[in-house]
């Protein structure tokens, strides 16, 4: 599991998993700027947000061809039109794991990650996750990641939130996750779809602490978002 070849050094992902809420355009921007960072990436995409990616995309993810349906997935802009982004090798770098496999490498403590990142984290991901349930391989990476005291970002994407929700977020918090709403900004100039969504995943890696350039940093000046340059 996991082999390091000689001369190479020991491969430690994110793991991202992708839940059933609506925003897979999320997930896409967030993969597409750890593989551009040269971050290895273990994936994880739960049943549920297949059918979200398939309405929301028209994508289908099979286990059988997820290489060719995740290069299709990030070739895609936010506003659904194909080939917007040019996809290279980087997708080497992703290693795809079953929802349904339990006895995949990120179930266990053992195995070396730098944390876990969930775009879009949908209601019931949330309250699996909060309450321990390891459902499915995402909500145990997750269970696992908290345990050995790793970098959690939980992207939730819901609104309005009932009190039931708002306490198992509390409960990631208090247990050390990083809950990050799905809430785009404008004073970064946003002029398309993808700039709001750019914005949201650049805000997950911001709190994953890996470096990016998805969005224009706020610098402190009135008007900055709105001047070109």
């Amino acid at each position: 599991m996991n082999p390091v070849k000689p001369g190479e050094t020991r491969r430690t992902p994110w793991i991202v998993g992708v839940s059933g809420a609506s925003g897979t355009p999320y997930a896409a921007s967030v993969l597409r700027a750890l593989l551009d960072a040269g971050e290895s990436v273990d994936l994880v995409v739960s049943r549920a947000s297949r059918l979200t990616l398939l309405d929301e995309t028209g994508i289908s993810f099979r286990d059988a061809h997820w290489q060719d349906d995740l290069r299709e997935w990030l070739a895609r802009g936010a506003d659904g039109k194909p080939g917007s982004f040019a996809i290279g090798a980087g997708v080497e770098r992703v290693r795809y794991w079953p929802a349904g496999d339990l006895a995949a490498g990120p179930s266990s403590g053992s195995y070396p990650v730098k944390g876990m990142l969930i775009v879009p984290a949908s209601t019931a991901c949330v309250a699996g996750v909060a309450l321990g349930l390891s459902k499915d391989l995402l909500q145990r990476a997750a269970s696992v990641t908290l345990k050995e005291g790793r970098k959690l970002v939980v992207a939730v994407r819901e609104t309005p939130l009932n009190g039931q929700t708002l306490r198992h977020l509390v409960t990631l918090d208090d247990a050390g996750a990083t809950v990050l709403p799905a809430s785009p900004a404008f004073y970064a100039g946003a002029t398309h779809i993808q700039d709001l969504v750019d914005f949201v995943a650049g805000r997950v890696l911001d709190a994953a602490g890996v470096e990016h350039r998805l969005y224009r940093r706020w610098k402190g000046e009135l008007g900055g978002g709105t001047r070109t340059t």
